[in-house]
């Protein structure tokens, strides 16, 4: 009677330690999985600060060279902000195709990267 009693207490010792280290991994997990996200997130953010000035002294610069074209700075900027807001109206029209749908399959994907 005494060695099942000490088995049964071997099995809820082992049981406790192997919920600890369970949990312990876990955690592991996700500080790991945070990490990863975190670092590409601020990858992504630098990179698009990046190509924001870019494309800000880009349109500038593409703005008074179709306004010199045309004949007035301000024509040129007028057809630049046009551009972009015919740009605008496409994206908004395709948002849900072009848009989420990618982001959505980019976050699944990162999440269930490392269930191989």
């Amino acid at each position: 009677m005494e060695r099942i009693a000490t088995s049964i207490e071997m099995l809820f010792q082992r049981a406790e330690e192997y919920s600890k280290t369970s949990l312990e991994l876990l955690q592991l997990k996700i500080v790991n999985k945070l990490a990863d996200v975190l670092s590409s997130v601020t990858a992504l953010i630098a990179v698009g600060i990046v190509l924001a000035l870019f494309s800000l002294f880009f349109n500038v610069g593409l703005g008074l060279y179709l306004g010199k074209l045309f004949g007035d700075y301000y024509l040129g900027f007028f057809a630049v902000s046009g551009f972009y807001l015919i740009l605008a109206l496409i994206m908004y029209l395709l948002k849900d195709t072009l848009i989420k749908r990618k982001i959505n399959d980019m976050v699944i994907s990162a999440l269930i990267q490392n269930k191989k």
